[in-house]
């Protein structure tokens, strides 16, 4: 029943975040951190308010995901996901829902939903024994979704972690597709 409750509860947030993202107008004030739209730092000249607007690039609503969601999280950007796509110790994991991925994601990389990732650590090399996983033999996993504001795969690394997934095994591509797209590297659409 809980299995049940999580999986709608992520596929109306996701389906939230979705059609909110989709919506948002160029100019559109957003925030920055949760509830917070406006940061004050002070200058040389004076305090400065440091605000975000959607602009034609951004894409995405949101607020902004810390570069390492869970301590012990690796950090990576564009060449360490080129890298893994040919590791073989490697999965470069697409987390964000189906919807979002069949309009473009990166070649080689594997559907698994922010709101199935629990469920699914056997598809990464953990095996589960007694309603525990054992991850000691898991491949690196090397997750995105739709960019810097984008919960999705912080969302779904922190519930490996609390399952027992190494986070030390986890490579946090946080740019996920906006940075992606922005330095115009290949996207493959319809995928499922």
């Amino acid at each position: 029943m809980k299995r049940i409750l999580a999986l709608a509860l992520g596929l109306c947030a996701s389906s939230f975040a979705f059609s909110q993202a989709a919506t948002i107008a160029v100019g559109t004030s957003l925030t920055i951190f949760e509830n917070q739209k406006v940061v004050v730092v002070q200058t040389a000249k004076g305090p400065v308010e440091i605000t975000r607007t959607m602009t034609a690039c951004g894409k995405n609503g949101g607020t902004i995901q810390p570069l390492v969601p869970v301590p012990g999280v690796h950090p990576i950007g564009e060449t360490e996901i080129i890298a893994a796509l040919s590791d073989r110790n490697a999965l470069v994991i697409d987390m964000r829902d189906t919807n979002d991925r069949v309009k473009g994601t990166i070649p080689g990389s594997l559907s698994i939903p922010y709101t199935e990732m629990v469920d699914r650590l056997s598809e990464v090399g953990c095996t589960k024994s007694a309603n525990t996983w054992n991850c000691s033999a898991a491949k690196k996993v090397y997750a995105f979704c739709n960019g810097p504001t984008c919960p999705q795969s912080p969302i779904a690394i922190r519930a490996m972690t609390r399952e027992g997934f190494p986070a030390d095994k986890i490579y946090y591509y946080r740019g996920g597709m906006l940075d992606w797209d922005a330095l115009g590297l290949t996207s493959i659409k319809n995928e499922f």
